[in-house]
């Protein structure tokens, strides 16, 4: 399936099309890899238009149509990839890969007098409409190709991929070997593996150790990171997509910043920039701790650096940012980074069935909230136009097209030298578009400040002008989350058919036996002020939650209460974390708004409603 041009768009020429026939290859069949199996989990469950993946390759004038259609075809005999498909059994996912070695795919020629507008965007807007549709995995050629001409000269081909034999970085590899091929040059023999040998490599006994221990490490950060990094009144779950405008820094100032704190610091550009990014999400964010996902991190060895397939496995880092200076904070980054990246290949389908057991036993959702992709490294970054040849602006920034947004704050870096170009997605509903643009507009103040000398993480607002997440007096720190009491009590009550709820904090092992957080309150009640809120907090007395349900005549039981709440958590508002203890009650009291008073009931049953103590 080929996809013409957004519909908006007039062609006054009919398009056409072409069919090229490629052979040569060599037939084989094998499991498929880690990554395939992530992405098709995700092809066959999400819009086409989210997963489906594009890229615009300019073609050099007088270059004919043969040429264009000729680079084409050496690319699918030299890439297995391209020339995969994964036959399966409707209403099952595959499990196996076949390569051909010979066929067929087809090139949507569309020819005009003259292309519409900004050549480069009208392109990119071909390329992004040809998204739509879902790949037959079993049988449809993995590559939607379009291509653009003026009066039958080849100007541009447009592609849309499919994510199970392609990622950003296979198509960056693809589009600088397409140019080679179109400038006569001849291509190196391939170094890194194709996908039915890299499957092999990862069942191997070395293979599965490597993955286990990947799980390992995702569990532990799963178990005690934060839930949502952004969680905060005005915040959603990730499972609610929200459409996000493309905002794009370019900066000359940024780049120099950069170069300049790496010298100072003596630690790599990347790490550097990875170090303002977590500290300002993390001072946005109000956390501790930046937990973010780094997509293209799993490229770094050899075997996989140039391989034509998918390696979409995010890498998940976890920066704790509790340091006193940035420059602690880079030299902190340097080791957490390598130990995200060494854990980033793994067995998708049970990495989801341990998020799943996980969270379910936190009483939780994890996000994936924030995902910062570096591609500025590849041999030709993928930034779907040409725009990327405008190195001369000094600080700028500027709004793109909107796009769907399934997590909340999405980053690529395309480039950091000579100048910083970073294109930012961020959730509307957390970041106005004065905060988006003052969130870049922020990382590079922070980098030129640390350019200049250390810089005290105290300091990031007053050196950014980012300002932290404003939360009410009500919010707390349980388990290492943000949560909202209140929002927990809404949820818990319509999980539970309505019944009175009420869910309150309860002390940590330093909190005092009463109920109170250290702070003097003699009135028997949470808080200092007569209310039912937690008013502080001894040190190291973060609380935990305890819900009590009146449950009257219904024969509810606490893991009932649990798994009926962990089943609306993915789609509730932000803040809801599962209490770590349900006490049932026949009838509330007089005052239900009165924690006191829920504790002088009898109880009638009590636990975690947890299939293990957690």
């Amino acid at each position: 399936m080929n996809s013409p041009a957004p519909e908006d768009t007039v062609h006054p020429i009919p398009p056409r099309t072409l069919t090229v026939a490629y052979t040569g290859g060599e037939e084989r069949r094998g499991p498929i890899t880690m990554g395939q199996a992530n992405m098709i989990r995700c092809i066959l469950r999400d819009d086409p238009t989210h997963i489906n993946i594009h890229d615009v390759w300019p073609v050099p004038g007088g270059t004919s149509l043969e040429a264009v259609t000729d680079a084409l075809r050496a690319l699918a005999v030299r890439h297995e990839g391209l020339r995969t498909i994964f036959p399966h059994p409707p209403g099952t996912a595959p499990v196996d890969q076949v390569v051909a070695a010979e066929g067929t795919f087809t090139v949507t020629v569309l020819d005009h007098t003259e292309l519409p507008g900004d050549p480069a965007e009208y392109a990119e807007s071909v390329a992004r409409a040809a998204r739509a549709g879902r790949f037959a995995l079993e049988r449809e050629f993995p590559v939607r190709i379009t291509l653009l001409t003026v009066a039958g000269q080849p100007a541009y081909v447009a592609l849309a991929f499919s994510h199970a034999v392609a990622d950003g970085s296979a198509m960056a590899i693809l589009r600088e070997e397409f140019a080679e091929l179109l400038a006569g040059k001849e291509l190196p023999d391939l170094a890194s593996l194709p996908p039915v040998d890299l499957a092999a490599v990862e069942a191997s006994p070395a293979g599965l150790r490597k993955s286990e221990a990947s799980l390992r490490y995702w569990e532990r950060i799963i178990r005690t990171g934060p839930q949502e990094m952004f969680a905060e009144p005005r915040g959603r779950r990730p499972g609610t997509d929200e459409e996000a405008r493309q905002l794009t820094l370019r900066s000359r100032r940024g780049g120099r910043a950069l170069a300049g704190t790496a010298r100072r610091t003596g630690h790599p550009e990347a790490t550097v920039l990875m170090a303002a990014w977590c500290a300002l999400v993390a001072h946005r964010a109000g956390q501790d701790s930046c937990v973010t996902a780094v997509p293209s991190a799993n490229r770094f060895h050899p075997r996989v650096a140039r391989s034509v397939t998918t390696t979409s496995q995010d890498a998940l880092l976890h920066l704790d940012v509790r340091v006193e200076t940035f420059d602690a904070l880079v030299a902190r980054t340097w080791g957490a980074v390598l130990n995200a990246y060494r854990h980033s290949q793994f067995d998708s389908v049970r990495l989801w069935e341990m998020i799943g057991r996980v969270t379910a036993e936190r009483g939780s959702h994890f996000g994936r909230d924030v995902v910062f992709n570096d591609v500025s490294a590849l041999p030709a970054p993928l930034l779907g136009t040409d725009a990327e040849d405008r190195d001369g602006a000094e600080h700028e920034l500027a709004w793109g097209p909107p796009q769907a947004l399934p997590t909340r704050l999405l980053a690529f870096t395309y480039r950091t030298a000579p100048q910083l170009h970073i294109s930012l997605w961020a959730a509307p509903s957390l970041f106005t578009p004065e905060e988006a643009e003052g969130f870049l507009s922020g990382l590079v103040l922070l980098l030129e400040a640390a350019a200049a000398g250390d810089v005290p993480m105290d300091a990031l607002a007053g050196v950014t002008g980012v300002r932290p997440a404003e939360r009410g007096p009500e919010w707390l720190r349980v388990d290492g989350c943000w949560v909202s009491p209140d929002a927990v009590r809404e949820t818990l009550g319509r999980a539970v058919g309505g019944l009175p709820v009420h869910v309150t904090g309860e002390p940590g092992p330093d909190g005092t036996a009463d109920g109170t957080y250290g702070t003097g309150a003699t009135d028997g009640t949470d808080g200092t002020d007569g209310t039912d809120g937690p008013a502080g907090g001894a040190p190291g007395a973060e609380p935990h939650l305890t819900a009590y349900i009146a449950r009257g005549e219904t024969p509810l039981t606490p893991e009932e209460a649990h798994r009926a709440l962990t089943a609306l958590i993915p789609a509730a508002g932000s803040g809801v974390l599962a209490p770590r203890r349900y006490v049932l009650v026949t009838d509330p009291p007089a005052d239900p708004d009165r924690s006191d008073a829920w504790r002088r009931l009898k109880t009638i049953d009590e636990g975690t409603g947890r299939g293990r103590q957690v």
